[in-house]
């Protein structure tokens, strides 16, 4: 299996490959090319051409973009039941779950995402004075993408859904573990007619490909799902080369509150399925299970009765509840975890041993008696291994589901709407399930409180981390220039001084003499001939707070809009602000935006409350 680079499967630089494994039986599936620094230099180069101004892809109408995507679900579409039994195969998921779930699931966000690409509307903002202000959504640029093993198909498509739509371009690194369908994926993204280097995929190792994305200082924005160790470590790193856009979505450990007054047996169905579902290797698992003392006892007892009947087994056997764990290092570390549940006191109610000498099957695995302070209530487990916890009242309950470090998600089983209620208020979690666990759907956004990441995927919010806000600001009778052109540039922050020198020969460029911020009353003023060379010259820089053009020209002064990477652009004046108008940088110039509405994002957490309504036979 080769890496996929400008549309083409290619060998690495190096010429080293690495075994993808079957975990039911832990033997080689086939070797997979695996790629390294030189090979994401390669990857990004190509992204960086097919995002150049008038390469296809950026002068491709919007709806084109969405036109590309669903043909990219129609191609998944028909080969659902291929790329099904790769990913059971590749991840260890029941071939049955991943043909119900996961590529429906991928299938329905990329169609989604594809209605939002002729729909990324901005906005035209009344300031004050005689100027006319707008606001435009651009594509970030080169945005690197690692996603995780445990879903990997839906996690591709998360990604790539909404960064396409939004016009960017894509270097993505699958899992080790899990490469198969990410590179079937890229075979018909090629099919369905995507530019050259507009999606690249390119398998390796974290330490070696996914650093180089991380270090890389031609990408753009970094997205990332998996661990919070390897999230803090790829944080620092994009701050340290370019101040790339970051999103994570880390790790969890979700509480999970059973009331007295909820209908137990949905409770216990429902905490059942929250946490062994994908054979617990969910995020946002809920792994820690808080029962109302009054009916603690009982809880536990058919907690325990329900794993017993889940059936462990080869992924392909459709009688499968749960497949194997996707490694070895994987089952390790959750024997490691049970072990140390056993040896600090817990009850182990159930299960807690390996299924099987060949491959990486645990049992379905219930712990009662679990407190507070043991590592098996405080660190993410990611395995078919529920701890259950007691409380008393809710305010005991909610202070203890919110001691954490994480954030992802929560759940309440409760008839009462005052708990209920209360109780999504109080939960410091960026997804509420109210008597339910693990419902999703592309229209509600996902993504964690504190250490469980930033930002937010799936629904509208999905696609504002694939976009940069440049705000125009244009002026209204701004006098008789004659005929006489001047561009003008600012790097970061320009202090003017004296008057503008115009000449009908040539236009002129105000910069930052070798990309450093000066920050005083030094001008520099530089000679160019034409639109494209000047344009070149203006966006060859780490930064892109603000840049301005004095035209009278509407073709020169749009086209300059378009091309300038910078947060705010000026339109025949200069230094314009006006609180209704953001106001931040493309690249190393920062992140996020002050003033407006936009200026409001960052100070808020979007939290998805997902209901369960009662059945009509209820």
């Amino acid at each position: 299996m080769c890496l996929f680079i400008n549309n083409e499967f290619v060998k690495s630089s190096s010429g080293k490959t690495f075994d993808t494994l079957n975990p039911a039986t832990g033997e080689p599936i086939t070797q997979v090319q695996e790629g390294d620094a030189e090979d994401i230099n390669n990857a990004v180069a190509a992204a960086q051409e097919a995002f150049k101004l008038d390469s296809p892809w950026r002068t491709m109408d919007a709806s084109k973009r969405g036109m590309l995507l669903n043909k990219l679900a129609d191609l998944i579409q028909r080969d659902a039941v291929y790329l099904a039994s790769l990913e059971a195969l590749d991840n260890g998921k029941p071939y049955s779950v991943a043909l119900s779930d996961d590529l429906p699931g991928t299938i329905a966000v990329l169609r989604y995402y594809a209605g939002w690409a002729d729909k990324n509307h901005g906005k035209v903002t009344p300031i004050d004075g005689n100027y006319f202000a707008y606001t435009r959504h651009e594509a970030v640029g080169v945005c690197g993408q690692i996603i995780p093993w445990n879903v990997p198909l839906l996690m591709l498509s998360w990604k790539i859904g909404p960064a396409l739509a939004m016009g960017n371009v894509v270097v993505l690194k699958p899992a080790e573990q899990t490469p198969l369908t990410a590179l079937y994926i890229a075979s018909l993204v090629k099919e369905a007619g995507f530019p050259p280097g507009v999606v690249n995929i390119v398998p390796g190792y974290g330490p070696t490909a996914g650093k180089a994305i991380v270090d890389h200082l031609g990408v753009d924005k970094i997205a990332f799902t998996g661990s919070t160790e390897v999230g803090k470590i790829i944080t620092e790193g994009a701050a340290k080369s370019n101040l790339k856009r970051v999103t994570l979505e880390l790790g969890g450990k979700s509480p999970n509150i059973v009331f007295s007054d909820s209908d137990i047996d949905q409770a216990v169905e429902g905490a059942h399925f929250g946490l062994f579902y994908n054979m617990g290797q969910c995020c946002c698992a809920g792994s820690r299970t808080f029962v109302q003392d009054s009916i603690y006892d009982e809880f536990v007892e058919k907690s325990a009765k329900r794993a017993e009947k889940r059936i462990v087994g080869d992924q392909f056997d459709p009688k499968t509840h749960q497949g194997p764990q996707v490694d070895e290092e994987q089952l390790n570390k959750i024997l490691s975890m049970i072990d140390s549940g056993k040896k600090q006191g817990a009850t182990l109610v159930t299960g807690g041993s390996r299924v099987g000498d060949k491959g990486y099957f645990i049992q379905p695995t219930v712990f009662a008696d679990v407190k507070d302070d043991m590592k098996i209530a405080k660190e993410e487990i990611f395995g078919p291994v529920q701890q259950i916890l007691k409380f008393s009242d809710f305010d005991e309950v909610i202070s203890r589901s919110n001691n954490s470090d994480y954030g992802l998600a929560a759940a309440v089983f409760s008839k009462n709407i005052d708990t209920v209620n209360k109780a999504i208020q109080s939960f410091r979690a960026g997804t509420v399930w109210v008597n339910c666990y693990n419902v999703f759907g592309v229209q509600a956004p996902f993504g964690g409180f504190k250490m469980s990441g930033h930002g937010r995927e799936m629904a509208e919010y999905g696609l504002q981390p694939y976009t940069e806000n440049s705000s125009e600001a244009r002026v209204f009778g701004w006098g008789d220039i004659g005929t006489h052109t001047s561009f003008t540039r600012s790097r970061i922050y320009q202090h003017w001084i004296g008057k503008v020198s115009t000449d009908s020969n040539f236009y002129e460029i105000y910069r930052k003499r070798e990309n450093l911020q000066i920050f005083g009353p030094v001008q520099q003023i530089l000679k160019f001939s034409d639109f494209d060379e000047v344009i070149s010259r203006s966006n060859n820089t780490h930064y892109g707070l603000a840049a301005a053009v004095f035209s009278k020209n509407i073709d020169t002064v749009n086209k300059a809009v378009q091309s300038f990477r910078a947060g705010t652009v000026w339109v025949n004046c200069n230094l314009v602000f006006g609180a209704q108008a953001p106001f931040g940088g493309f690249k190393m110039s920062g992140i996020g935006r002050e003033m407006a509405e936009y200026g409001l994002q960052p100070y808020t957490e979007v939290k998805t409350v997902i209901v369960a309504t009662p059945k009509k036979n209820n």
